[in-house]
């Protein structure tokens, strides 16, 4: 069963209610103004208005599916409801959302007559765009059936007047970030309809030239953002867009001082319930973002019903602990989405970051191959189909009369055959394409000739409290003086290159937990004392948010830097680490991802950290696309190597040996930065033990150098010797270094700090036999760690992390021809 709403498409046995005062509007309807009235549960809107005396005398009428009888719908309960998989149409006219924006949003009533009509010209240009929609996704579906479109494809039928409103209140300049059903998203904000539907056909002419599909739908010149395939993603992405709004306005005051731009996301009413959302809601009304949460709340997960996994669907509420308002209001209605949206949009741009819950029904399944038999979802959508579809109910009101509908159909089907014409006409993109979009820069790219934004130190001086700026640069001086000596820990040479380049570009952004403090390194000490919290941005505990935020700067203009404070932490951040290294290749190379992630890791002999702490998160994150990935044993290559990744254009990740943060101490080459995609011959054998034979390369990184370093005159002292290679670049691996040297020793051994199955040393050994197959006189030795956790016991952590003295006896063995 479900409760209609008897409109022009069913009949009313009652009179319409008369207006009821804001009180007892809110009190029929779930919200009251006082602190003292009630709040009913959204899910009981229906039968609270019933039974108010001045909202109906007998009932709405429901339907009974199975039956096909009517029934009042005081005979059902909520949990009638709830089991049968069914939920109300909400019967919220603009009196109630008028009160609402009145008591939540705070508007005044001079302020909300602006909103209380709609332009002829306008509800026509809304119907146009929900025709647009509509007949651009009936013909998805049927490329899709013959083969055109392939992949998944989620289509927004049932869904429109969330584009309309789109189309109505978003400016060109607003960031628009969506998720997987983002085809109408695009179609309102702008993006060609030939271009969204020839990204579909997987077509050069796409979007992302054909390289994203039906769920990456981005456009750099509409503000366009994605289309992002796991479920709530999106969010964080969203509010880092939020935030390069607020940086460019920082940073550029006179050339902003008339932006009202902001951003919005859209998520549905089950992606609101992950944690995301909370994380989000409290950045956003902490740093008072200009972020619209639009939740699109269709009921419904691929087919399961959402109370049935949800104890509280009303979304628009969660922003109540933050101080966020929310409002909801029935999709089916066009005109009140519409009038609705203009009020809280511009709240947004005047005040704030707010919640819109759009009540909606999705026609059709989850995707095309949905088989839409759960829970009698096949009725539910004959039914939707009939009485809640916002074009027919726009049709059958009395606000259409005198519009030119058929005029405005007739338009939108010439366009959307434009589309599919277009789409059949462009050529397939290149298969060269995919290896040129694997990185905004080339893995040889010199930075030092990378110059700095025009005006960039008249900006950074014009933004910085001068006594602030003042102690930053003796603190720069200071580490820079150490540099020089020979002095300088691992730790403090990452932050004088995050210092020096934060000064040097104010685009450059840190995000990090504890950041105030410095971090557990100092590694993003004094940013935010002298950049201010905008640019030094100290985080909630969770590195998947924050690393999401950065993302949606990077997205815009930005260069943010983040810091974990232990690299293992990040497993939190997998999903996030993924999109980044995805992004320029899924975007067809429209958005760049200047994103460097820096921390400390690694698992070191006796470290007694357990295995949560020694976890080779380096080797978990080899396998993803697009990422440049390094480690730095020693002062000058994180200083160098930090640098780099900060000025290179896509993601990068810098591993920094956790037990040697602070104690290992050196020199760094100021103000020069290094090569991101090359191994370091630290120790080159003798020419005398290459003669003989007698030497082996050997590979190693993070905690290995040092260890590898600690047993050379035990090795030595035996008449053998090794090339010692730090693999500084882990990916792409500087196979060059790796040959040469094997062109002398013939032999290799890889202390890896990751684990025999997937780790680092088994890529690399794969490597080696299949590119320099004939320069070995033996296999290749991997010295891994074990499968098995790390124990906390060094009795029993021995067993498991290999170390220098196995790198001994590897060399041994290679003598022996053990090997």
């Amino acid at each position: 069963d479900i409760l209609l709403r008897r409109g022009r498409l069913g009949h009313r046995r009652t009179a319409r209610p008369k207006m009821l005062s804001l009180a007892s509007s809110y009190t029929a309807f779930g919200f009251a103004p006082g602190a003292a009235a009630a709040v009913l549960p959204a899910r009981r809107v229906m039968i609270a208005a019933a039974s108010h005396p001045a909202m109906s005398a007998t009932g709405t009428e429901t339907l009974d599916f199975t039956g096909g009888a009517l029934r009042n719908n005081k005979d059902l309960t909520d949990t009638d409801l709830t089991r049968m998989g069914r939920r109300a149409r909400p019967n919220i006219d603009w009196s109630n959302l008028r009160a609402r924006l009145e008591v939540e949003f705070g508007f005044k009533e001079e302020e909300l007559k602006q909103y209380d009509d709609v332009s002829k010209a306008d509800l026509l240009k809304g119907y146009e765009m929900m025709q647009l929609c509509r007949q651009f996704e009936n013909a998805c579906n049927q490329a899709y059936m013959q083969g055109h479109i392939r992949g998944f494809m989620h289509l927004d039928n049932g869904q429109e007047a969330i584009p309309a409103l789109i189309a109505d209140a978003i400016k060109p300049g607003d960031k628009a970030v969506s998720y997987y059903r983002e085809h109408t998203h695009a179609l309102a904000k702008g993006v060609s309809p030939d271009a969204i539907m020839a990204e579909l056909w997987a077509k050069d002419g796409g979007t992302c030239r054909g390289t994203g599909g039906s769920m990456h739908i981005y456009d750099k010149e509409t503000n366009f953002q994605g289309g992002w395939a796991l479920v709530c993603e999106q969010l964080p992405y969203a509010a880092g867009a939020a935030r390069s709004i607020l940086l460019d306005r920082q940073l550029d005051p006179d050339g902003t001082k008339d932006d009202d731009r902001i951003a919005v996301v859209f998520v549905g009413e089950g992606g609101a319930q992950n944690g995301r959302m909370a994380e989000c809601l409290n950045a956003a009304a902490k740093e008072n973002l200009p972020l619209l949460f639009i939740v699109i709340d269709n009921g419904r997960a691929i087919n399961t019903f959402t109370p049935d996994v949800a104890a509280n669907n009303d979304v628009f509420e969660q922003g109540q602990h933050y101080g966020v308002p929310g409002i909801r209001v029935d999709g089916g209605s066009m005109e009140q989405t519409l009038k609705t949206g203009r009020a809280v949009v511009d709240y947004v741009r005047t005040k704030g970051p707010a919640i819109m819950q759009v009540h909606t029904y999705r026609f059709q399944g989850h995707s095309p191959a949905d088989p839409e038999h759960e829970r009698g979802r096949k009725d539910e959508k004959k039914w939707a189909r009939a009485e809640a579809d916002p074009i027919k109910l726009f049709e059958a009101d009395e606000a259409a009369s005198g519009l030119d509908l058929d005029g405005a159909l007739k338009s939108v089907k010439a366009v959307v055959k434009q589309s599919l014409d277009f789409a059949r006409e462009s050529p397939p993109p290149p298969a060269e394409l995919a290896k040129e979009l694997e990185f905004p820069d080339a893995p040889s790219t010199d930075y030092n000739a990378r110059p700095p934004p025009a005006g960039a130190d008249a900006i950074t001086r014009a933004t910085t409290d001068p006594e602030a700026l003042a102690t930053c640069e003796a603190h720069v001086a200071e580490l820079q003086s150490l540099a020089k000596r020979g002095e300088i820990s691992i730790a403090d040479a990452v932050n004088l290159a995050v210092l020096e380049e934060m000064l040097r570009d104010p685009t450059t952004v840190c995000h990090a937990e504890d950041l105030q403090a410095g971090s557990s390194y100092n590694i993003p000490k004094l940013t935010q004392q002298t950049f201010g919290k905008l640019r030094g941005a100290d985080e909630i505990i969770d590195e998947g948010h924050f690393l999401g935020k950065a993302i949606g700067e990077g997205m815009n203009g930005y260069r943010p830097i983040v810091e974990m404070m232990n690299t293992n932490f990040a497993i939190y951040a997998m999903a996030e680490i993924s999109s980044a290294g995805n992004t320029f290749a899924t975007t067809g190379g429209q958005f760049q991802m200047p994103l460097t992630i820096v921390g400390a890791g690694g698992t070191a002999p006796n470290q007694a950290l357990g295995a949560e702490h020694s976890q080779p998160f380096h080797a978990y994150i080899m396998g993803i696309p697009g990422l440049k990935i390094g480690a730095a044993a020693s002062p000058d290559a994180a200083y160098g190597m930090t640098k780099s990744m900060i000025r290179d254009n896509g993601p990068c990740f810098l591993f920094l040996p956790v037990k040697m943060m602070k104690e290992t101490k050196g020199h760094a080459a100021v103000g020069e930065c290094m090569p991101i995609n090359k191994c370091k011959l630290v120790h080159k054998a003798s020419d005398d033990a290459v003669a003989g034979g007698r030497a082996v390369t050997v590979l190693t990184y993070l905690h290995g150098l040092k260890e590898c370093q600690s047993v050379l005159p035990e090795i030595q002292a035996e008449g053998l010797d090794i090339d010692l290679i730090e693999l500084r670049s882990l990916k792409p691996l500087d196979m060059e270094t790796i040959r040469d040297s094997l062109a002398r020793t013939h032999k290799v051994a890889i202390l890896d700090e990751s684990t025999n199955s997937g780790g680092v040393g088994a890529t690399v050994s794969a490597l080696i036999h299949e590119q320099c197959f004939d320069l070995l006189d033996a296999p290749v030795k991997r010295l891994c760690m074990d499968d098995a956790p790390v124990p906390y016991a060094s009795s029993m952590e021995v067993a498991v992390v290999k170390r220098g003295s196995d790198v001994v006896k590897a060399v041994f063995d290679f003598m022996l021809k053990k090997i």
